[in-house]
């Protein structure tokens, strides 16, 4: 009995039905960032804010969405709302609204942390300086807040490259769901999922390069940059 199949194994490398479902996960990751980011964002804010029933909500949200699956998340946007007679969304739309959802819960924190961590402090001698709002923003506490941020939104990035594999279970056809469909088509189970571990794998080697070169981008000093803008603006 042959238990491999090496011309079928190299194959999968260039299946180009395999290789799109890479360029779906990749598509997806980068969906999700997006969306999940500027809400994050807003939850960030909201967590931030002095007003108890925003920070509350925020607060609550955060709760739910890190506290239940994401596997469950997607099957009560996918089915479980059309149930209710509520909303009814495509697969690709219920992937990309499951997904942001659940990671703008993790970036909020994420995002949270890196603005917490710059030592009031540096905005007071800011403020002192004459910068106006936007300017500290911009020159004192989003330059520091890189510096923490950068690292573990880089580690989420890469986190979410495989997560979007859950978004098989609502048929959507990123790599790993193409990968099934292939593997029932032609019952090679290993060598077909074997090449996907690699798809995957590749997808999350490259995306270390890049977070190292941005990581080395804003770790440099930025102290030159900030008393240009300052002379700059005395001008």
């Amino acid at each position: 009995m042959k238990v491999w199949n090496w011309e079928g194994f190299w194959g999968y490398f260039t299946n180009l039905y395999l290789l799109e479902g890479a360029l779906w996960t990749i598509g997806l990751t980068i969906s999700t960032l997006i969306l999940g980011g500027m809400l994050g964002l807003l939850l960030a804010v909201m967590r931030l804010s002095k007003h108890k029933g925003l920070a509350r909500a925020a607060q609550t949200y955060i709760w739910v969405f890190r506290g239940t699956p994401l596997l469950v998340q997607l099957i009560i946007i996918y089915t479980g709302l059309p149930q209710l007679g509520l909303v009814r969304f495509s697969v690709l739309e219920s992937a990309i609204l499951g997904l942001a959802l659940n990671e703008a819960a993790y970036l909020s924190e994420i995002l949270r942390g890196g603005i917490l961590s710059v030592a009031k402090g540096q905005t007071e001698a800011a403020r002192a300086m004459g910068l106006k709002p936007h300017q500290i923003f911009r020159l004192v506490v989003l330059p520091q807040a890189l510096r923490v941020i950068i690292p573990p939104l880089g580690n989420s990035v890469n986190g979410l490259l495989k997560t979007t594999s859950i978004a098989s279970v609502i048929s959507m056809e990123e790599v790993l769901r193409r990968g099934q469909i292939l593997m029932q088509q032609k019952f090679q189970v290993l060598e077909v999922f074997i090449v996907v571990a690699i798809i995957y794998l590749a997808m999350t080697t490259c995306w270390d390069f890049v977070q190292r070169r941005i990581e080395a981008y804003y770790g440099k000093a930025y102290g030159s940059a900030v008393d240009g803008q300052l002379a700059r603006d005395d001008r």
